[in-house]
This record gives C-alpha cells, sequence and structure tokens, in this order.
C-alpha cells in the first residue's frame, strides 16, 4: 500500500548543552499528547553528528495522517489569538529554556517510504543515520526519487546501508528532496566513504545523479534515546519518569 502520510522536519538550534534535555522533553513530553489530540506519531529525533553538520542541533520528524490531518493539526494549534494552544503554555514555555530557533519544512514521501510503524516492525536500526539534503531544479524531484529507488538503493545496500525514508519537499515546486539512511555501524559509514572515488558503481552513481541534482549534502545523526527507531514504539507517558530534567 502507498504512503500516504505526509511528515513535518524540523531543524531545530539548541541552548548551550540542552541537547539531551530537549530531545527527552520532545519525545517524552510531547509526543504522547500529539499522538492523543493530534493522530501526529514521532518518526524520529537524533542529533546531529557536529563534525558533519550544524551543532548543536536536533532534528525531528513527524509523521501526520495525510495533509487532511495536518491541517486539522494546524487549526488545534493555531486557532487561539497567541497562535498556541493555551493548554501546551507550559510545555512552549520549558521547551523555549532548551532551544533557540528553528526552520521547518512539510516533506511528501515517496509512495514506497515506509511509514515509522513499517519500520519498527522491520526492524529497522542505525548505529548512525546519513541525512541528505538534495537540492533539484524545479519540478524534478519526483524524478530523482525514482532514481534513488532503482539505483541508489543497490549501490548503497552493498555498504549495509538502508533507505529509512525518502520524500519531496512541499510548497516548493517540487525542488527539493531528502533521504534518510539507516546505517548499522560507524564503520559501515566509513567504509563508504572511503569508497567515494574509488568504486565504480559509487562513481556511476554520482555521476547519474549530478545529471539532476544542484546540490547534495550530507550530515550524519544519532537517534535520541527514546527515538521510535532505538527502541521499536513511539515514546509514552511511562517515559517520563527515565530522564531527570534540571531545575
Amino acid at each position: 500500500m502507498a504512503n500516504e502520510k505526509v511528515y513535518i522536519h524540523e531543524l531545530v538550534d539548541i541552548l548551550g548543552t540542552n541537547r539531551a534535555n530537549y530531545m527527552h522533553h520532545m519525545t517524552a513530553n510531547w509526543s504522547p499528547i500529539a499522538q492523543a489530540e493530534r493522530a501526529q506519531l514521532c518518526y524520529g529525533v537524533w542529533g546531529t553528528v557536529g563534525t558533519t553538520g550544524r551543532w548543536p542541533e536536533v532534528v525531528n520528524l513527524w509523521e501526520e495522517d495525510g495533509f487532511d490531518g495536518l491541517a486539522a493539526s494546524f487549526r488545534h494549534e493555531l486557532g487561539h489569538p497567541t497562535l498556541q494552544d493555551p493548554a501546551l503554555a507550559e510545555w512552549w514555555a520549558r521547551a523555549a529554556d532548551f532551544r533557540r530557533s528553528g526552520t521547518d519544512r512539510v516533506l511528501v514521501p515517496a509512495p514506497w517510504t515506509r511509514t515509522i510503524e513499517e519500520l519498527c516492525a522491520d526492524g529497522v536500526r542505525g548505529e548512525t543515520y546519513a541525512h541528505e539534503i538534495v537540492r533539484v531544479r524545479p519540478g524534478t524531484a519526483w524524478g530523482l526519487l525514482d532514481v534513488v529507488r532503482d539505483e541508489g538503493i543497490p549501490v548503497l545496500e552493498r555498504f549495509g546501508w538502508e533507505l529509512a525514508g525518502a520524500w519531496a519537499t512541499a510548497m516548493c515546486d517540487d525542488r527539493e528532496v531528502l533521504l534518510l539512511w539507516a546505517i548499522p555501524t560507524w564503520e559501515a559509514w566509513a567504509d563508504f566513504e572511503k569508497a567515494q572515488r574509488l568504486d565504480p558503481s559509487i562513481g556511476g552513481w554520482r555521476n547519474r545523479t549530478r545529471d539532476l541534482s544542484i546540490e547534495w549534502s550530507r550530515a550524519l545523526l544519532v537517534d535520541a534515546p527514546l527515538s521510535p527507531f532505538r527502541t521499536g514504539r513511539q515514546p509514552t507517558e511511562a517515559d517520563r519518569d527515565s530522564f531527570e530534567l534540571p531545575e
């Protein structure tokens, strides 16, 4: 069955040393509320490996019940003079102690991309994850996703990489693609990077994608303790006692 969900992707700037606090606040303190009130599932929460990208940074991905579900969630949140759900005022205030700002986007999955429930059922895990943002010519995002499916997956599978998500960014004229790869070990990441200029299959894959892409960037991520990729389930209220937030 085709994936008909949509996703919220968040790049969040963290204040000081609060990354662990923020990740717990999003998983244990926010996700159970989102599940109950908005039918929003936690797809994943990760910390960016600073050597490969921005730091300190957290990446959040949320799975919505299609655009209709996202519209209902927007109404729930924004139908107030403050543009915030009054019932969450304390939660927002606490989150502000941990984060500075962020950049969000809405993602539409490739039809063959698995939902988070399917990924958990399949046991998809990574010691690290490759988070790729690809800029393409307007109108060509879906063509690149087809190439990723047909040509990219077989190449990266040789190194143990598993495609955990493939999306086109909505509301931007189909000119951006996001990819998420689960990498079993740090050594599997290193082996792929070492092979970039030596392995003919990677060279052929890269040449093929350069015909389609304008800019391709890759950063590494490590998932939060309560991220579904690590636990195999959604966060629950019971998880709130698993981490002590500072006063």
